[in-house]
């Protein structure tokens, strides 16, 4: 299988800053540590600085995992982890009826948001399939 850039191993370090949230796990398609994270600081922290070490792998196998295509993986979580609340990502994917939803009820009072933790990678995959899938 090839293997294509999905997912920024800069972008990674950076969320990883904020590590201890588990937003860089997030990120790299591992929704069920990043909630382990979220909930127990990293792990009370060890597990955060390990992760150090673990990014660049973590990014590998998100580049064999996702589909690139025309919404980019790291500009859609930028803007899920610093406005999702307000539906600037969805907005982005083309997704507006609950972008401007998302806008008005605070990322459906959260609920929307962690939803959107836990899928955004897929979503973005199954909008770039749907897009190559109309170029061929």
């Amino acid at each position: 299988m090839e293997q294509t850039e999905t997912h920024s191993v800069f972008l990674g370090y950076i969320l990883w800053l904020f590590g201890f949230t588990g937003a860089h796990r997030f990120y790299y398609g591992r929704p069920i540590s990043g909630t382990i994270y979220f909930l127990t600081l990293g792990l009370i922290f060890v597990g955060w600085i390990v992760d150090i070490f673990l990014i660049p792998s973590m990014e590998r196998t998100a580049a064999l995992r996702f589909r690139k295509g025309r919404v980019d993986y790291s500009l859609a979580w930028i803007f899920l982890t610093f406005g999702g609340i307000f539906g600037i990502h969805r907005m982005y994917m083309g997704k507006w009826f609950t972008g401007i939803l998302y806008l008005f009820t605070g990322g459906l009072f959260l609920v929307g948001y962690i939803y959107d933790l836990w899928t955004l990678n897929d979503q973005i995959t199954l909008i770039n399939a749907q897009d190559l899938d109309y170029d061929e």
